[in-house]
């Protein structure tokens, strides 16, 4: 089947949502022909991709494509290509999820955070981190500030719902930051809380205690970096795992230092897992406060953490949503369903509050008229 041939046959986008005025004819033509095929992806899914999510046509034909719809819309897919284009000149490889982000960073292309760059202004500038093993791109404009807010502060706090990208980003560049020489030791940590089950008795010295908690920063760990030398790094001390418990009276110095699942750490492990900041070193605190594990009552260390700190010169927040979930699009639409039976609960809990405290002042009300009528 020929790609002109395979392009009839995807479906056509509808345009008539768009005015007429408003339709645009993009012709984009690329050099290299070995990399046409990564480009578009085997049978032109990556092209389909496009069409789907942006309601275009893409029709390739050789080294070209033609892009017919809507200006914004074809504005969006050209500068994805290119982008993706540029990644495959540098030697990297494109996926699925790749030709996502492109999409969702060429929509928001103008909501960057600025940049010191050479690239021209039309050109997407992603961040990215980088490895001898592996290169990182930003797939969402939340990922895009999350890597840039690591290379200008030193804490920050990365905090949404799972399958956004912030644990695996900030091993990611904590690994970069180790491979080149700028930090002398990673240390990994995480609040040893069971997600509502017992595990009972783990066998083995610490480090063996600890591991099952551990196993999704060990995953990213050696997805960026050679196993071996995470298995030298982690004989030889210069990767670290250190239960939080056990974190107090050290400094930690000229070292890249992550909590993970930080919102089961009560006020004072925060407080003190905060205060071991030392000289030349980087905090990296990620979690999800809508999933807190801690006994009821207990207050999260990373709220309050996250109301005291605000605004503090060093400090960086970022934020991701749902929107910003880069798993499988079902997962998006999953963390959706349970924010929105959330907030539900809380606006019928708020309801249910504000009914009792009416109830209480007409009761109120009424022992002060029949006090008043007793007296006179």
């Amino acid at each position: 089947m020929t790609r002109d041939s395979q392009s009839s046959a995807r479906r056509t986008p509808d345009h008539r949502a768009a005015p007429a005025s408003d339709l645009t004819h993009i012709v984009l033509a690329f050099e290299d022909n070995r990399l046409i095929g990564d480009l578009f992806g085997q049978f032109d899914q990556n092209l389909a991709l496009i069409e789907q999510k942006l309601g275009i046509d893409a029709i390739a034909r050789g080294n070209q494509v033609t892009l017919k719809g809507s200006h914004s819309a074809c504005t969006q897919a050209r500068n994805a290509l290119e982008a993706l284009y540029q990644r495959l000149q540098q030697g990297h490889e494109i996926h699925a999820g790749d030709v996502d982000g492109a999409l969702r960073m060429a929509a928001a292309a103008d909501a960057q955070l600025p940049l010191p760059t050479l690239e021209p202004r039309s050109r997407l500038a992603f961040a990215q981190v980088s490895t001898r093993r592996k290169t990182i791109v930003a797939r969402t404009p939340t990922q895009d500030a999350y890597i840039r807010s690591m290379d200008r502060a030193d804490l920050i706090f990365g905090t949404g719902p799972a399958g956004t990208g912030k644990t695996f980003l900030a091993v990611a560049y904590a690994a970069a930051l180790l491979e080149r020489g700028d930090a002398a030791r990673l240390i990994l940590s995480r609040p040893a809380v069971e997600a509502g089950e017992r595990l009972g008795f783990l066998p083995g010295d610490m480090k063996d205690k600890v591991d099952p908690y551990l196993r999704p920063l060990y995953d990213a760990l050696y997805e960026m970096m050679p196993p071996e030398k995470v298995d030298r790094g982690l004989t030889s001390g210069m990767i670290e795992v250190a239960p939080l418990a056990f974190m107090r009276g050290r400094t930690l110095s000229n070292a890249v230092v992550l909590l993970d699942e930080a919102q089961n750490t009560t006020t004072m492990q925060m407080k003190m897992f905060l205060t071991r900041l030392g000289e030349g070193s980087k905090m990296i605190v990620t979690g999800d406060p809508s999933q807190i594990d801690l006994p009821m009552g207990q207050k999260s260390g990373l709220r309050e953490a996250l109301g005291l700190l605000q605004g503090i010169e060093g400090v960086a927040h970022v934020q991701f949503t749902e929107a910003d979930v880069v798993r499988h699009e079902l997962v998006a639409r999953i963390v959706t369903a349970y924010d929105n039976a959330s907030r539900e609960e809380l606006q019928a809990r708020e309801r249910r509050h504000e009914m009792m405290d009416r109830y209480s002042r007409a009761r109120q009300e009424e022992r002060v008229d029949a006090g008043g009528a007793e007296v006179e």
